[in-house]
């Protein structure tokens, strides 16, 4: 029964708790996956060749070269 008051059933109006959130606890944190910044462990992989090379700290898998092929590598 409606109390008249304009306050309207318990639990069913804004700011209840029934929103997504802000997305905490998904995906591989900050500085995981494959782009830039993607931290210090991992390997930088040629596109055309598929050859690896451990990622160096502080030097972009970009900026390095395959020693294979010659073609600029990716982080992998």
């Amino acid at each position: 029964m409606p109390r008249g008051d304009g306050t309207g059933p318990t639990g069913q109006g804004p700011g209840t708790g029934r929103g997504m959130g802000m997305g905490r606890g998904r995906g591989r944190g900050r500085m995981g996956g494959n782009r830039p910044g993607a931290g210090p462990s991992g390997n930088c992989v040629c596109p055309s060749c598929g050859a690896k090379t451990p990622h160096q700290v502080g030097v972009p898998c970009y900026d390095v070269t395959c020693p294979k092929c010659g073609a600029k590598m990716i982080r992998a």
